[in-house]
């Protein structure tokens, strides 16, 4: 049996991230994965990534988020399609922050980021992206129509496809495929206000996941995000308060 854990969108909130590793050290899994959107919206930036570069020289697989893309290369229509008249000036504000905060040193890391990662279990093919196949942005959210959901798993043969992007986290059958959405390990909007992440158990007798939830300091992290005073904190600052999407 391999066991994966599996967590993303973390934000910039190591308090989370630093609760979620020793959850995950916990569970020894044989692989762990980080799902991208790192550093954009939280309170530390510089200290979240140290942990993930720290990670990555431990194995883990770490992929690009579309935040990250803000972050490093400010390239918002990238980054916030949706905004179609461009991003908010709080957006490319808190972007702009966190470049400052992880420097030239940490915009490189991100900048090299793959876009997704690819693990072979036996006959089995894990796929470690951001939102879904092929994209940073169109995500795998339960509320999607299905002709929408089977077209943007189409695009790769994994029977595996580990995401984050929605901050909702699930697990769920589509097809002979199992899409496990590790909700997001920082700034989840479930209106449960810890952080999420999920582990993945694959063997013969198929594919299972379950997602895990740890508590951390979460008023801590939200009064940094306060105590920075960019436009916009005091509704991520509320976002990490309660779990719910504040805006």
């Amino acid at each position: 049996m391999v066991r994966i854990a599996a967590l993303s969108d973390v934000h910039g909130n190591l308090p989370a991230l630093e609760a979620v590793h020793k959850a995950v050290n916990a569970a020894r899994p044989d692989f762990v994965a980080i799902c991208g959107d790192l550093v954009f919206n939280g309170p530390d930036p510089a200290g979240t990534l140290a942990l993930i570069q720290e990670l990555q020289r431990a194995g883990a697989f770490i992929t690009l988020g579309n935040t990250d893309v803000a972050v490093a290369d400010g390239d918002f229509t990238a980054a916030f399609p949706w905004f179609t008249e461009g991003a908010p000036d709080s957006y490319q504000l808190a972007a702009e922050w966190a470049r400052d905060q992880i420097g030239d040193d940490g915009i490189d890391f991100l900048r090299r980021l793959p876009s997704e990662r690819r693990l072979r279990v036996g006959d089995d093919l894990v796929l470690f992206c951001h939102a879904s196949p092929g994209s940073l942005t169109n995500g795998l959210g339960a509320d999607l129509d299905p002709v929408v959901t089977i077209d943007r798993v189409s695009g790769t043969d994994a029977k595996v496809i580990v995401c984050g992007h929605t901050h909702l986290p699930e697990v769920r059958e589509v097809g002979w495929r199992t899409i496990v959405n590790d909700g997001s390990a920082g700034y989840v909007f479930d209106g449960d206000p810890t952080a999420s992440w999920a582990l993945i158990e694959i063997d013969d007798d198929g594919v299972r996941a379950e997602i895990h939830r740890t508590n951390y300091d979460v008023m801590a992290a939200a009064n940094a995000v306060s105590a920075r005073g960019l436009p916009g904190d005091v509704y991520r600052a509320a976002t990490i308060r309660t779990g719910k999407l504040v805006r």
